[in-house]
């Protein structure tokens, strides 16, 4: 593979890392006691010329872990009117971490990566209850890293001006319908897609590959600098370092 190839893969945009978007809807802010409802993960690929797209999407409906607290509040800021209704189709938190982690493992190894790293908006939420739940169903082989997220809120903070993700969405392009959102599925999408656009425009600005720094370049040609030293008539000395 030559160097240009090898700077268009995922494991050399991100430092090894295989980055994964998810979003989760929940019914609370406590990820310790409040139930976990839906899960979406959205994995991503990079083409031969380094631009960065969705891969695949794998969703579910979650059943309530026994105990689990419900906030009335929560339910109708995401609409799930029913977490227990048999019609949501809903499995539990082990069924449908397992099944993620195990998409994302061989994905990330197809990719040569060595490690997934959650992307999300908001990401300390999303990752505190996916972590949560990965400790209630005594999953050993979790792939995300334990704290390292990309958060979508703070750069596209940095890149668009907005934090909001419908937001953030309309000033990059991105359709977004606000009927639709709370779903983890489509807001997962709608964050892939953002994700996407921030990498993508990064690199149309010529940010990646990274270009040689001034210092760079003088601790590279600092090793080539000589010194003469005065010698016999034509005898001339050089010193390599």
């Amino acid at each position: 593979m030559s160097q240009d190839n090898e700077l268009n893969t995922l494991k050399s945009r991100f430092r090894g890392y295989f980055p994964v978007v998810i979003d989760v809807e929940t019914a609370g802010f406590n990820a310790n006691t409040d139930a976990l409802l839906e899960i979406c993960a959205v994995t991503l690929q990079m083409d031969e010329e380094g631009w960065l797209k969705p891969a695949s999407t794998i969703h579910y409906h979650v059943t309530p872990f026994e105990g689990a607290v419900i906030h009335k509040e929560a339910l109708e800021f995401n609409g799930i009117r029913d977490p227990f209704s048999p019609l949501r189709g809903a499995v539990t938190e082990e069924t449908a971490l397992k099944e993620i982690y195990k998409q994302i493992r061989k994905e990330q190894k197809a990719a040569g990566c060595s490690r997934a790293i959650m992307v999300a908006h908001n990401a300390n939420f999303d990752h505190s209850f996916v972590m949560a739940a990965s400790g209630r169903a005594k999953l050993k082989r979790n792939p995300f890293h334990p704290f390292a997220t990309f958060d979508t809120a703070a750069l596209s903070g940095l890149v668009f001006g907005q934090t909001v993700l419908a937001k953030a969405c309309s000033t990059a392009g991105i359709p977004f319908d606000n009927k639709e959102a709370h779903s983890a599925l489509y807001d997962t999408e709608r964050t892939a897609e953002l994700f996407c656009e921030i990498v993508n425009k990064w690199k149309k600005l010529g940010g990646w590959p990274l270009c040689e720094s001034p210092a760079e370049k003088k601790r590279r040609t600092s090793k080539l600098k000589h010194i003469e030293l005065i010698g016999p008539p034509k005898t001339t000395v050089l010193l390599w370092f």
